[in-house]
């Protein structure tokens, strides 16, 4: 989250790749809804808490000290810094103060809770993470033990610690071995603790590998399977991103999603660098440089069948993949994002369709990647839901010279069906996203 810049994000090549081919756009509706900056100040790796009607966060040091945190009455805030959560600073018999990262702050089932840090361990000068302890959210935490609770030199330390409690109330410690600092490979380890978070009872699960940069574990349990969102690229630029990986269980196998979550491109450079980020039911709190500090960001989030969306970050659905009538699939589509595209829309009756999915109701931009190879603007109607919202434009591209245009759409929170049908002159159909 917070080291040097190193390689892009190489656990599943695709993982790293191009977000959205280099498509010009034709036409913008200013319809999505964007994450909204709730901290518009140095914020970043943020942890969320709810506790007792009460927003909660807390941040990686910064000039308000070892652990900021803030409060709010709801996730859009506002929000209000409340000092130091650790103003002693990390436990004294191993680390100093000065980088003491990626706090995450969990209840205790006896209503105390437990914050586990990233510190700056005195004698090897690598991170580690220890823990501490305090009766209020916002502390003040005091330190447990004089050694650091997870410490893997060989390893090139740990960072990046958050909790994961599974549906039975078995309590975990997920967290990184800090590899990027020592040329090494980085894992993403599970390792079992207490009920209080405070000592380790079992060993490490490793969950992801990369020989780059994967940081900023957070595990999710939606119905049949486990969601592991993590970031990569390197955390000082617009290159760090949001990512994801499911499981049916916690030893795997991990299939890592195909397109990252987050990136400063799906969010069309509206957030820089998101990442760090932390997912609660129906929310996502994330990180964003802004003039050279990380600001707090917080978006919708939603389930699509137990998988990821964000509001305001492009989801994409290939045409061709949807339900055609009256039209085919072309195969072989020089430069279309799947090698095919929704062809022959050219009849009364011809229509692709497909579904999105929003995380809530509201307004959206939807993005049409296109070619038109006549000689005349072309365009397809918009029906969401079986309901016209309008049309979509095509400038002439010519064939297989693929742009986006895009039209406002209001949509239902779930799953909305659009169908695009034919409109004046001709066009093909790469992809949809849904912004």
């Amino acid at each position: 989250m917070r080291r040097r810049i190193l390689a892009a994000l190489a656990v599943v090549a695709a993982v790293a790749g191009s977000i959205t081919p280099a498509y010009a756009a034709e036409q913008r509706v200013a319809a999505a809804v964007f994450p909204s900056p709730v901290i518009t100040e140095d914020f970043p790796d943020p942890d969320v808490i709810q506790v007792n009607g009460t927003w909660y966060a807390y941040s990686t040091n910064n000039g308000r000290g070892h652990v900021p945190a803030a409060s709010a009455p709801s996730p859009n805030g506002p929000w209000t810094i409340r000092g130091d959560a650790m103003p002693g600073g990390p436990s004294a018999g191993w680390a100093q103060a000065g980088r003491t990262w990626a706090p995450d702050v969990h209840p205790n089932p006896d209503g105390s809770f437990t914050l586990t840090y990233t510190a700056w361990h005195r004698t090897s000068g690598r991170q580690c993470i220890g823990v501490a302890t305090a009766g209020s959210p916002l502390g003040p935490f005091q330190p447990v033990g004089s050694q650091p609770l997870i410490c893997p030199l060989n390893l090139g330390g740990a960072i990046d610690a958050n909790t994961f409690v599974a549906a039975d109330g078995t309590r975990y410690l997920l967290w990184k071995n800090d590899g990027n600092a020592i040329g090494a490979n980085s894992t993403l380890w599970l390792t079992r603790t207490t009920n209080n978070g405070t000592a380790l009872t079992g060993g490490n699960t490793a969950l992801l590998s990369s020989s780059s940069v994967i940081e900023a574990p957070d595990l999710v349990q939606r119905g049949s399977q486990f969601v592991l969102f993590y970031s990569g690229g390197g955390y000082t630029d617009c290159n760090y991103l949001t990512s994801y990986a499911t499981a049916p269980t916690l030893s795997g196998p991990w299939t890592v999603a195909y397109r990252p979550l987050m990136t400063t491109a799906t969010f069309d450079n509206r957030v820089c660098g998101p990442g760090g980020a932390d997912f609660t039911n129906d929310k996502v709190f994330l990180h964003g440089w802004v003039n050279g500090s990380r600001h707090l960001y917080v978006a919708d989030l939603g389930w699509a069948n137990d998988y990821p969306v964000v509001r305001g970050s492009r989801v994409r659905t290939e045409a061709e993949r949807g339900t055609l009538n009256n039209a085919r699939v072309r195969t072989g589509a020089a430069g279309a994002s799947g090698g095919a595209v929704a062809a022959y829309i050219d009849f009364a009756d011809s229509w692709v369709q497909t579904s999105v999915y929003a995380p809530r109701a509201g307004s959206y931009t939807l993005w049409v990647a296109y070619a038109n190879g006549t000689g005349s603007t072309g365009s397809h109607g918009v029906v969401v839901n079986g309901n016209s919202q309008g049309s979509v434009s095509y400038p002439v591209t010519g064939w297989d010279n693929w742009r986006q245009s895009s039209v406002g759409v209001t949509l239902t929170e779930g799953w909305n069906t659009i169908r695009l049908t034919k409109g004046n002159s001709y066009a093909e159909v790469d992809y949809l996203e849904l912004q």
